[in-house]
């Protein structure tokens, strides 16, 4: 299976503004750095985002698939990272192959990675496997939705 992960939100990131402190912080100073942490991890989710959508937009002659792509249940892998699988139905009459972005959200439905993987020749009438697997470890009740697809 190809796969091409889109660079997100790094854990690491969060926690930059915190390591960084020292007895002489006062609580505004910590606060100043954790409010710039999150925003640093704000943008990277979005240029994630953005970077998923480009690959997406760049595949020549796809069609959208998304009511074609089941998604199964979240779990964490021993490495930390959330994975789900995923499965890709062709309903056209040739092989096909598809690409899928996966939205990681927590509760809150915050977004908090995003990937792309791809379902590589799909039998006509058949289905193909994949995992999506995050960029990093997301903390937490995790869950997972198919943003966009595109069969091509």
């Amino acid at each position: 299976m190809t796969r091409w992960t889109t660079a997100a939100l790094v854990a690491a990131l969060a926690l930059t503004g915190l390591t960084a402190c020292s007895d002489d912080d006062s609580p505004s100073s910590v606060a100043s750095k954790v409010a710039s942490a999150a925003s640093r991890a704000g943008d990277a989710v979005a240029s994630a985002t953005a970077e998923a959508g480009r690959r997406l937009d760049g595949i020549k002659n796809g069609a959208d698939a998304k009511d074609d792509v089941r998604l199964g249940s979240p779990a964490t892998a021993s490495d930390g990272r959330t994975t789900v699988a995923v499965t890709a139905a062709n309903s056209a009459g040739s092989a096909k192959s598809f690409a899928v972005q996966v939205d990681f959200t927590d509760r809150a439905g915050k977004l908090v990675d995003v990937v792309v993987l791809t379902v590589p020749d799909v039998p006509a009438g058949g289905s193909g496997k994949g995992t999506a697997r995050s960029t990093h470890d997301l903390p937490g009740d995790v869950r997972a939705k198919v943003s966009r697809a595109v069969r091509y």
